[in-house]
């Protein structure tokens, strides 16, 4: 077992409780230099990633300008439908057969290799990776067709593998999944990670009948064998192989007894899966027909819009038509949020009366259709971030069908991100705060089956950041579960403890320099600054409103020139409509971020929840924004524009920093895919917030988590699905891993 007094961390809070450990600290691993990465290559694949979407959005214009010109002379509706149904069908098909083409034209057969950043390699690498996960297949994951289409790609896939990960494996010639498999939800098997300065193809394998539990990795060159299991919050780091039959779990994976396979199999053959793809095609094809011909009637119809399809109209120059076009944005926007919380309470409801709990049902059948509707229904972010960090938020919960025993309310009871397989089976105790991205795990599953199930959190728990709750976790009253931690499910039931790492481990449950103010135990005190929260939360939820309202009418503003652009000039006109909506829509974000916070910039704080520095903290939260183009250097330009101090070539396959302008990142640094930078901690009421700095070359694995305070140094490397706690001070080019991270040998990865 590995010796968890490593992390100075971990060393302090074991002094607290008196336990006196041996630490031993591994030798230091020799300095490598730093990969410089090129920056003429950097510029001219930047600007060849940007011409790619150029000629994308030209080809897009002139594909929909050929559909409305052919659509909108249908004689009559049946005729209409009839011709929705062939271009929604061709275009289907379409975007499902271009990224196999290219796949195989640009990479043919994907092997263990090293791609240089920026290269020409790399191109060909971004291309594929983009067309794949843009495909509409990627929209299933779970789905028959979901393997189908990753066997196309080059994937080996066995007879009855599910896979229920909506990641899109990108290395598919090198991903092979045993008949029989699963691949629970939320986990990771890319087949690629960036780490010095190259892209690093490998293999991954799961065994015939294989388990792997939710939330997990498994990083390049790893294997399950045969029968093998991979636990909840479990990573395989690169190189790392679990033998035929035997359990592991833990970051990284180490053997463990535990019993994962909780959920008995089914029946499942192959005319259930058939069926079940069919329908889901149909499913689209008719809504995706629907959707486009009330679109074209829409146009053509409407004369305020079939007006602007003629040429000269002059509408532009007009104040009425700004007048009408606000009035519409704004009659959607509020349409559409009422309208959308009418749903969700009603629809969910009526059917999750037809699917009982603790009951075995096969996959691909009807109560799988009644699972997927209701999951999708009750986890929209746009509501989770109108009402969370707020004291709404215990209202919305309730209102999607939370249990809550008699809550205590706090104002910042659940974050903006959070998740459940079905609302009606998650209870939470009073007293219990949760931090963002938490997990309830409803729906418990095999490779033919699954059922669902109650997933109860105790009295008084504090919840961190990225934590996955199983239906069997052994917890109970007054624990703290860290960050990333590994909910146990085997075992006594924890209560009145702190559970840290995965595997978890007990550490205490508070310590005496993380107590809030004393003045706040006074009732009266404690409601006054409740009330002031809530007032201030208000106009935060107001102000997000109003964002988002702001880009609804922008997009209403943008298509109507588009129709103008359209009538004159044809797909010229539409060409550039997607790149003015990008730029809109990113530019107008990072403005109201900075808006957020005066154009200045956050400083390390120390407070209670109910300081009002706290509050409008939580108010930027909700104004950020996340750039959308992983891989190319769009990205750090637009962190660089929200606050973060960015250096050059800097490569994000698609990071998270709440707090950027706590940020300090050195050049050639690297962030792959999944992996998050938090300046902040959040422990029950007190609210602690630092400067994160990563030296030049640092490279940040898959879905690595950095907390505040921390250091790393120049070209050192932080493992994948690693947790590297608050005030960490990682060395030049040491090597970092597990969870909580600690130092290792450097890890060395050759193509074979």
């Amino acid at each position: 077992m590995r010796d968890i007094y490593r992390n100075p961390t971990i060393r302090a809070l074991a002094a607290d409780v008196g336990d006196q450990p041996a630490p031993s600290r591994p030798p230091d691993a020799p300095d490598r230099p730093v990969t410089r990465g090129s920056s003429v290559g950097h510029a001219l694949c930047g600007t060849v990633q940007l011409l790619a979407f150029l000629a994308a959005s030209y080809l897009g214009a002139v594909l929909l300008s050929a559909a409305f010109g052919w659509l909108s002379t249908a004689g009559d509706l049946p005729h209409l439908l009839g011709r929705a149904a062939v271009f929604t069908g061709a275009t289907l098909a379409g975007l499902t057969v271009l990224p196999i083409a290219a796949k195989w034209l640009l990479v043919g057969h994907w092997r263990p290799t090293e791609i240089p950043l920026w290269s020409l390699g790399y191109l060909r690498f971004w291309a594929v990776k983009t067309l794949v996960r843009a495909s509409p297949v990627a929209m299933f994951p779970g789905s028959p067709l979901f393997v189908l289409y990753l066997r196309a790609l080059g994937a080996k896939i066995g007879r009855g593998a599910t896979l229920l990960s909506p990641e899109v494996p990108v290395a598919t010639d090198l991903l092979t999944v045993g008949a029989g498999a699963v691949v629970r939800k939320q986990s990771v098997l890319n087949g690629y990670r960036a780490v010095d300065g190259t892209i690093q193809i490998g293999a991954v394998t799961v065994g015939r009948d294989a388990y792997v539990g939710e939330n997990s990795v498994l990083d390049v060159g790893t294997a399950l064998g045969t029968g093998a299991t991979l636990g909840h919050s479990s990573t395989l780091g690169a190189g790392q192989s679990v033998p035929d039959g035997q359990t592991w779990h833990g970051c990284p994976a180490e053997p463990a007894g535990t019993d994962y396979h909780t959920c008995p199999p089914a029946r499942c053959g192959v005319p259930r899966r058939v069926v079940y793809s069919a329908a889901q095609l149909l499913t689209v094809l008719i809504t995706g027909s629907l959707v486009l011909a009330a679109g074209v009637t829409t146009l053509t119809r409407v004369p305020a819009l079939s007006a602007l399809l003629v040429p000269g109209n002059g509408a532009l120059s007009t104040g009425t038509f700004y007048l009408v076009a606000v009035c519409v944005a704004v009659a959607v926007f509020v349409g559409g949020t009422l309208g959308g919380l009418l749903i969700l309470w009603l629809v969910p409801r009526l059917l999750a009366g037809l699917l009982p709990a603790d009951r075995v049902y096969p996959l691909y059948g009807f109560h799988h259709v009644l699972q997927q509707l209701i999951t999708g229904m009750t986890n929209l972010p746009f509501y989770n971030y109108l009402f969370g960090d707020s004291a709404a938020v215990l209202h919305y919960v309730r209102f999607l069908g939370y249990d809550l025993d008699g809550p205590v309310q706090t104002g910042s009871n659940f974050g903006t991100e959070f998740r459940h397989d079905s609302p009606f089976l998650s209870r939470v105790g009073t007293g219990t705060m949760t931090s963002d991205v938490l997990s309830m795990m409803n729906m418990d599953c095999s490779a033919s089956s699954f059922r669902m199930c109650q997933v109860s959190v105790g009295r008084r728990n504090y919840l961190g950041n990225h934590i996955a709750f199983p239906p069997q976790a052994r917890t109970g009253e007054n624990c703290l579960l860290a960050t990333k931690v590994m909910v146990p499910i085997d075992g006594p039931v924890r209560e009145n403890v702190g559970l840290l790492g995965s595997p978890p481990f007990e550490i205490p449950r508070s310590v005496e320099r993380d107590r809030r103010s004393d003045e706040l135990d006074d009732p009266r005190v404690l409601a006054r600054r409740l009330s002031g929260k809530n007032r201030h939360n208000t106009v935060t939820a107001a102000l997000y409103l109003l964002a988002q309202g702001v880009q609804v009418l922008m997009a209403t503003l943008v298509g109507a020139v588009a129709l103008d652009l359209f009538g004159r000039f044809g797909p010229y006109g539409l060409a550039p409509v997607p790149v003015v909506m990008v730029l809109a829509g990113v530019g107008t974000s990072v403005v109201i971020e900075r808006l957020s916070l005066g154009f200045g910039r956050l400083r390390p704080r120390y407070c209670s929840i109910y300081d009002p520095y706290f509050w409008s903290h939580e108010r930027h939260w909700k104004l950020v924004v996340t750039p959308p183009f992983p891989g190319t250097p769009f990205n750090p330009l637009i962190w660089r524009l929200a606050g973060v101090r960015m250096g050059r070539r800097v490569f994000d396959d698609g990071c998270g920093m709440p707090e950027k302008t706590l940020v300090e990142i050195g050049d050639d640094a690297i962030l792959n895919n999944g992996s998050v930078i938090q300046c902040h901690s959040l422990e029950d009421g007190s609210f602690k917030s630092d400067h994160t700095t990563l030296g030049a070359g640092a490279t940040l694995g898959v879905r690595a988590f950095v907390h505040y305070g921390v250091t790393m140094g120049d070209g050192s490397t932080l493992d994948a699905d690693s947790f590297l706690m608050k005030g960490e001070d990682v060395a030049p080019h040491e090597h970092w891993a597990g969870n909580p991270a600690e130092q290792s040998a450097r890890e060395e990865v050759t193509a074979e």
